[in-house]
């Protein structure tokens, strides 16, 4: 019952989609608005559809009906509820449906929030959304159908994959990455309904999918955060980044979305980048489907990765489809995307915001050959290659730190062209900032060029761009005699658009510092300890206490006590394990972690004498690691501070106070 009751509503769900794109267009070109309504319904009733068919597969794993095909792929009576939940993206089939779900919801919130809004650019919007919606459906009935029968019904199956139940951030890095993924659809939907409705010239469609895009951006913030705290904390290699296919996959699309980001900006502000604009967002949500098609397709091999027969098929059908119609409506739109304004100085925000977009999209080019270079050239001559960090690093590095030195600079000038003596007032601060990071880092032992520089333009943009908040509170202050931390929370009240935008290059700044002490200052030792015996780590002293092992319901577990003691006295304990899976070979490490303002403790169990007379652990001195997530939060809560509604200024001399629209 359950599983036709899924599989029904999908079919369902791909009907409706296919005959609310086909009625929408002709909606439109008849001038029948109240049509329009049918199109809308065709959006709801989507929504509804897939979210019967999405908790139906619910149900039936946490029921465990294992005469459900993907069920009984990745379903076990003896994981823990939560994760039994969370396996819904846990393999292929499941995170298509999750996809299909979180992609109608999206849908169904646009129309809801636009479904009075005049004029032909929503419906064309709305019957984008159905078409990708329609692909995915296509996907649910055929490659990559979960609900298929299964006879004779097993009484158990193997469980999620290992790597994929051992942590809890398995059920936060998965539905943030679809929420931004599937979030860039609405920008996309809205940029091809601008250009069937022939409203490129204005920029309507890019202000009312602006808080959309910040949306997307700060879900994909996050997962990428997330994502690099599971692999942390999971992994066991002491790491948080290695250029993983999957790993570079949502990377990719966040450096076109953010150089968007920015670039629309000298569109609203001047009347430029029209065309760059549109070819950007098209290419953000192509590279969204690559990198679906990267982790699904089977073609690679990555911890986070799926393999299943001739899906990829599909999704390069898409891709190809995609790129083919855009090119059509992008020529078709070539009149109407001439630039209204030009550049009238070299010392400018856009000139700043042009430069940055030369640097996120010469990056984003460097990720994606690394990243499908092997492939290709397996494909071509049938041999593989690797690309490995090395290359990612000499290649990405001098991009890292032009972008963080661009990121001080730009918001201290000003449209169209600066003054110099104010330039200078608002860089100096940064400058010298950035100068003494850059010689305490020498004196700390920094000596790579590349270490040296990531901090002292860190430093630099963190000046600068905390000195906007001085510089406006402090104007208020003059003013309006507001105390300062009142006047604070105005001045970003009156726009939350631009200091939003300067919270998040903050915490881009303090993800910076993180990654380049903790590579640059890394220190690690791995020792065979008896009971009672210490290693000493960047002057931290850590002493083995006991083995011990305890069987819990779905795996055995070994772990080591490892006490931290400072001055004769335990001041803290950690608890490295090595967890056992009955489907996996090798034991999956669980590395426990102690932080503190100035780095992370990282402890990882390699080996152990089953009496329990000693172990081999490994300890590792990550400095500043918890900045790389303290600034990811911070970065999302720009975001969230960005998409606001705008609070109206109480006295006309506060645009000049808030330095008005960035």
């Amino acid at each position: 019952m359950t599983r036709l009751l899924a599989f029904n509503a999908i079919v369902v769900a791909l009907a409706v989609s296919l005959l609310g794109a086909i009625f929408g267009p002709i909606a439109v070109r008849r001038g029948r608005r109240d049509w329009l309504m049918y199109l809308y319904a065709a959006v709801y009733t989507n929504f509804v559809l897939v979210t019967v068919s999405t908790l139906a597969l619910v149900y039936g794993l946490v029921s465990h009906d294992f005469s459900i095909s993907y069920v009984a792929q990745v379903g076990s009576r003896a994981t823990p509820t939560f994760y039994t939940i969370i396996s819904l993206w846990g393999a292929l089939e499941g995170s298509i449906v999750f996809w299909a779900w979180v992609l109608a919801m999206y849908a169904a919130a646009v129309v809801w929030f636009n479904r009075k809004r005049e004029g032909n650019l929503v419906p064309y919007a709305a019957t984008t959304l159905l078409v990708v919606a329609l692909f995915f459906h296509v996907l649910l009935v055929g490659p990559a159908n979960p609900f298929q029968p299964v006879f004779p019904v097993p009484f158990d199956g193997p469980g999620p994959n290992p790597l994929l139940q051992n942590h809890i951030l398995m059920g936060v890095h998965p539905p943030l990455l679809y929420l931004g993924y599937v979030g860039l659809t609405v920008p996309f939907a809205f940029a091809v309904g601008a250009m069937l409705a022939g409203e490129v010239a204005g920029d309507d469609w890019i202000r009312l999918t602006r808080r959309w895009t910040i949306t997307a951006w700060g879900f994909l913030t996050a997962a990428i955060i997330a994502g690099m705290w599971w692999s942390y904390e999971v992994l066991g290699w002491g790491g948080y980044w290695a250029w993983d296919p999957v790993e570079n996959a949502s990377f990719i699309p966040w450096l076109t979305v953010t150089a968007y980001l920015h670039s629309v900006m000298v569109q609203e502000r001047r009347g430029m980048l029209k065309l760059w604009n549109l070819n950007l967002m098209v290419g953000t949500f192509v590279l969204t489907i690559l990198g679906t098609f990267l982790t699904r397709s089977g073609i690679i091999s990555s911890v986070h990765a799926f393999t299943q027969g001739t899906i990829g098929y599909y999704f390069l059908g898409f891709i190809a489809l995609v790129l083919v119609a855009a090119l059509f409506l992008v020529a078709g739109n070539s009149d109407k995307l001439a630039s209204d304004g030009r550049l009238d100085a070299p010392l400018s925000r856009e000139t700043a915001f042009l430069l940055q977009n030369l640097l996120f999209t010469t990056f984003m080019f460097t990720v994606l050959i690394g990243t499908l270079f092997p492939l290709v050239a397996e494909a071509v001559r049938g041999v593989k290659v690797s690309v490995g960090t090395p290359f990612f690093n000499r290649m990405s590095l001098p991009l890292m730190v032009a972008l963080l030195f661009l990121m001080g600079v730009g918001p201290a000038l000003p449209w169209k062209k600066g003054a110099g003596a104010e330039l200078k007032g608002r860089l100096i601060p940064g400058a010298a900032l950035g100068a003494v990071l850059a010689i305490a880092a020498v004196v700390a032992g920094a000596r790579n060029a590349y270490s040296v520089l990531a901090f002292l333009f860190a430093g630099f943009a963190l000046g600068v761009n905390a000195g906007e908040f001085v510089r406006g509170a402090s104007a208020r202050v003059a003013a309006h005699g507001e105390a300062w931390l009142v006047a604070l929370a105005r001045l970003v009240g009156a726009n939350r658009r631009r200091y939003g935008g300067y919270i998040a290059h903050i915490g881009v700044v303090l993800v910076a510092l993180g990654v380049a002490a903790s590579s640059t200052f890394r220190t690690e030792q791995e020792a065979t300890l008896k009971p009672g015996e210490t290693v000493t780590v960047a002057g931290h002293t850590v002493r083995f206490k006991a083995a011990w092992g305890r069987q819990e319901p779905q795996r055995e577990v070994i772990g080591a006590t490892m006490e931290l003691v400072k001055g004769g006295q335990v001041v803290a304990t950690a608890e490295p394990r090595m967890n056992y899976y009955p489907t996996s070979q090798q034991p999956v490490p669980t590395p426990d972690v102690r932080s503190m303002l100035s780095g992370d403790l990282y402890f990882n169990l390699m080996a152990f004498k089953q009496d329990g007379s000693n172990v081999t652990i490994k300890v590792i001195w990550e400095p500043l690691v918890p900045w790389i997530w303290f600034g990811g939060f911070v970065l999302c809560f720009g975001a969230i501070v960005g998409v606001l509604p705008q609070r109206e200024r109480r006295a006309a001399a506060a645009p000049a106070l808030a330095g008005g629209e960035p």
